[in-house]
């Protein structure tokens, strides 16, 4: 199993707890990501949002591309997965940019390609939001160019949405046959992309049982479109305690509403509609994004292990891990997880 990490771009993960001791800056990032790299993490996933969807619009987000290439210059091990979303990007510029940062990096880079889901930024920004079908067609177009660009002295292309001559993108990425392209989504139209374009299928937080049978449907997906096997992560928020009693308590610290709700969090009272146990279960969901909660890493070293080991058999590959406060938790998950699962391996 490789390990990654969520890079605190909005200043946290926890839409119910304002402060959360780690602040959207690029002092704490910096000191972050350099810090996981002694501790043994695999991994850094740079989420691209302009707003902040998780504090509240109005609070910093910072920018993936711009901390990527930073990072890059500061860093020596740890791979690099920025999101990117096609209708926020020009194709052929983009490739030139993450081409240079493949290069600082000595080809570390990897891309999650995002399918832009938030219209309202999309709109606050002045850029087109395509209906659903539509984004994943553009991305389809956005992703040939920029392979092609990557691969060929000179690439030309004719689609709907782009069109090139004679284009030259140098120097190629240092990552052959090109960096990583890591992709997630659960209607038919992000699979069948997924399978033909992409190299990786990352899911949100989901029990074994759900995980298992969504990656035997995209190895067969792959396997049909004549290609080869593909890697899998997951997205997940881990809480590891001596004790699943003080787990369980830390649990209950991050998913309490708090007295005045937080930002974000319209219609509060209809949302929250239903059965005691049913409003327990939207605040978990509400609290963690990616359905962070689901799988349930939460607890002891030990049963942590036995949990990420059920995911390793049903072929995952990679998890990709949120944690609150940042810093302080990423080392305790290193010494008591990581370390222990990499000395047995």
């Amino acid at each position: 199993m490789r390990f990654g990490y969520w890079m605190p771009v909005f200043g946290g993960w926890l839409r119910n707890i304002a402060d959360e001791g780690m602040e959207a800056s690029w002092d704490y990032v910096r000191r972050l990501t350099q810090r996981s790299e002694e501790t043994g993490w695999d991994l850094s996933l740079i989420a691209e949002l302009n707003l902040n969807d998780i504090k509240g619009v109005e609070e910093p987000a910072l920018d993936a591309w711009s901390t990527a290439a930073a990072l890059a210059a500061v860093t020596r091990s740890l791979e690099l997965m920025v999101a990117v979303r096609p209708n926020f990007h020009q194709p052929a510029l983009f490739a030139k940019a993450a081409a240079n940062i493949d290069n600082i990096s000595n080809g570390r880079l990897s891309l999650n390609v995002v399918s832009s889901w938030w219209a309202d930024e999309a709109t606050q920004y002045g850029l087109q939001f395509d209906q659903h079908d539509d984004r994943y067609a553009r991305t389809s177009e956005w992703l040939s160019v920029v392979d092609g660009l990557w691969r060929e002295k000179r690439f030309s292309f004719e689609g709907e949405r782009y069109r090139l001559k004679d284009a030259i993108c140098e120097p190629k990425p240092v990552s052959k046959p090109r960096p990583t392209i890591y992709a997630g989504g659960e209607s038919d139209a992000a699979k069948t992309l997924i399978a033909n374009q992409c190299d990786a299928y990352v899911m949100h937080g989901d029990p074994v049982e759900a995980i298992r049978p969504k990656i035997a449907d995209m190895a067969r997906r792959r396997e049909q479109a004549g290609k080869g096997p593909m890697r899998y992560g997951m997205a997940g928020y881990a809480i590891v305690r001596d004790s699943e009693a003080e787990a369980k308590k830390e649990l209950e610290r991050i998913t309490a509403l708090p007295p005045k709700p937080p930002k974000g969090f319209d219609n509060f009272d209809q949302w929250l509609s239903g059965t005691q146990l049913e409003r327990e279960l939207k605040l978990q969901e509400y609290s963690v994004s990616n359905r962070g909660l689901r799988p349930n890493f939460i607890g002891t070293p030990e049963q942590l292990h036995e949990r990420i080991a059920e995911y390793e058999g049903a072929g995952l590959d990679l998890l990709l891990l949120q944690m609150s406060p940042q810093a302080e938790e990423m080392d305790r998950f290193a010494e008591q997880v990581i370390r222990p699962m990499k000395l047995a391996a």
